[in-house]
């Protein structure tokens, strides 16, 4: 079965930053500006990703978390960090084939909240000093944000996911979705793209125009 592809801007940073702050309004997540960028980088990364980055449901989740608690130093954080970043965009993302293959939601969420938290306390013990050998280390108080609030971003990259994989060819459905999608966050980045299909939306009586 084919992957549904996903329209990306030329500037795919500046674009999902647009697409993320638009779907956390709308979820009235109160994220921080560190929690929002670390998101949009984890998107940029998967915009992209590599063959590590689709082999999240390779083993049980169990095991990957045991493997990762019992792993030392450097590769114990990143390890756990790494499963974080996988589950969130997984369960964001491709949440409805997760389900379809039996895995249960709130289980697979507790094992990403708590691979943050464990990666957090880590940076908490070491300080503000980041683990040798990572360079890619996040401020513990955003991993603990992103533990503590794990399934409200992930209903925030669900909503990201849609309207990224909307932008692609449409038919009439795709644009009826889109319309339905504009007039729940009155966003102007689909209000713009509902333009270029000739509908001009308006939350008047008329409709659309």
């Amino acid at each position: 079965m084919s992957q549904p592809s996903i329209s990306i801007a030329p500037n795919i940073s500046t674009y999902f930053q647009e697409v993320l702050s638009d779907a956390i309004r709308v979820r009235r997540v109160e994220a921080t500006d560190a929690a929002s960028s670390y998101l949009v980088g984890l998107l940029c990364d998967y915009a992209h990703p590599s063959e590590e980055s689709g082999s999240t449901f390779s083993q049980p989740l169990t095991f990957q978390l045991r493997d990762a608690l019992d792993a030392d130093g450097p590769a114990r954080f990143r390890r756990l960090r790494s499963l974080g970043d996988h589950v969130l965009y997984a369960i964001g993302f491709f949440r409805s084939h997760i389900e379809g293959r039996g895995a249960d939601r709130r289980y697979v969420m507790t094992v990403g909240s708590t691979a943050y938290r464990e990666a957090a306390v880590m940076m908490r013990m070491r300080g503000s000093r980041r683990p040798e050998s990572d360079g890619a280390a996040a401020p513990p108080d955003v991993l603990s944000e992103l533990a503590a609030k794990f399934d409200r971003f992930a209903d925030v990259l669900a909503d990201v996911a849609e309207g990224t994989l909307s932008c692609g060819p449409r038919d009439e459905r795709s644009v009826v979705k889109l319309y339905e999608r504009w007039l729940k966050t009155g966003s102007s980045r689909l209000a713009d793209e509902l333009g270029s299909h000739g509908i001009l939306p308006s939350r008047g009586a008329g409709g659309v125009n």
